[in-house]
């Protein structure tokens, strides 16, 4: 059979995942704290039909190798971690990350590692505890739940500065710095972070190279990176339409490509099939 076959297959499988990817991204346009991911091609391993011949001094020149590649294979899937735009809300749980940084979720208090998300679209449950909208808890940087009541007896009302501080009114209507600080984690490699759906992200050996501790690793200190959290706003998608449609296009066309390499081999094969006749 012809390389040229399973040249196109690999040309259309890599092409068919392209358009996954890109589907993926078109259709989490409008979700909160959303990083587009993006397709990375690379050759395989080509077959070498003669190899090098160095040059001989002054009797033969060197004679460069004869490689034919066999088609093309996903090199990665990466996850692009640019900053969406800012959309204001002037809601006080609303909360953007004006930086690198993670929010730290857990779906339990006795959960050991937090997961991770950019979504910073916080509520007030019953309970006055700051929670995501899928009811998971938001952490401090004590590695503990917030929970208004706590801070102060009589919480008529209650603001976050920027260094992530939850600042209480009380009855008298006086403000009350509480202490308490929302954790926000910086991590060394935030491609290396795992999706597990829910704008959630699950650190992995390779995006953190020690296990989170957040009474250490998530001092909301500018030196860290970490970033500003702003009250009020909400980080939207990253995903640019005009460049997903183009990529689409370049997806199709190469799919198309690829395609009609498969037909052209299946002619020359049917042309020497015909030979016998």
């Amino acid at each position: 059979m012809l390389r040229s076959l399973y040249s196109g297959v690999s040309g259309m499988r890599g092409f068919q995942t392209k358009l996954d990817v890109i589907g993926n991204n078109i259709a989490n346009v409008n979700t909160i704290g959303f990083k587009q991911g993006r397709v990375m091609f690379s050759d395989i391993l080509s077959q070498t039909s003669s190899g090098v011949t160095p040059p001989a001094a002054e009797t033969q020149g060197g004679i460069n190798a004869k490689q034919i590649g066999l088609g093309v294979s996903i090199g990665s899937i990466d996850t692009v971690h640019t900053p969406g735009s800012a959309m204001t809300t002037y809601r006080a749980t609303d909360l953007r990350i004006d930086g690198d940084g993670f929010f730290a979720i857990k779906a339990n208090p006795d959960q050991a590692e937090p997961y991770l998300t950019r979504a910073g679209n916080f509520t007030v449950d019953a309970e006055n505890q700051l929670v995501t909208a899928d009811g998971m808890f938001v952490m401090s940087t004590d590695n503990e739940i917030i929970d208004l009541d706590e801070l102060n007896d009589t919480v008529t009302s209650f603001s976050i500065s920027q260094s992530g501080e939850i600042i209480v009114t009380d009855a008298a209507g006086n403000s009350v710095q509480t202490g308490t600080f929302i954790a926000v984690v910086k991590v060394p490699n935030p491609e290396g972070l795992m999706k597990i759906g829910g704008n959630l992200y699950k650190p992995t050996p390779n995006s953190n190279p020690e296990e989170i501790e957040l009474d250490e690793a998530l001092a909301n200190n500018p030196a860290t990176g970490t970033g500003a959290i702003i009250s009020g706003q909400l980080e939207m998608s990253n995903v640019d339409l005009t460049a997903e449609f183009t990529e689409m296009i370049v997806a199709q066309r190469g799919f198309q490509a690829n395609s009609r390499i498969i037909t052209t081999s299946d002619q020359i094969l049917q042309e020497v099939v015909n030979l016998k006749n």
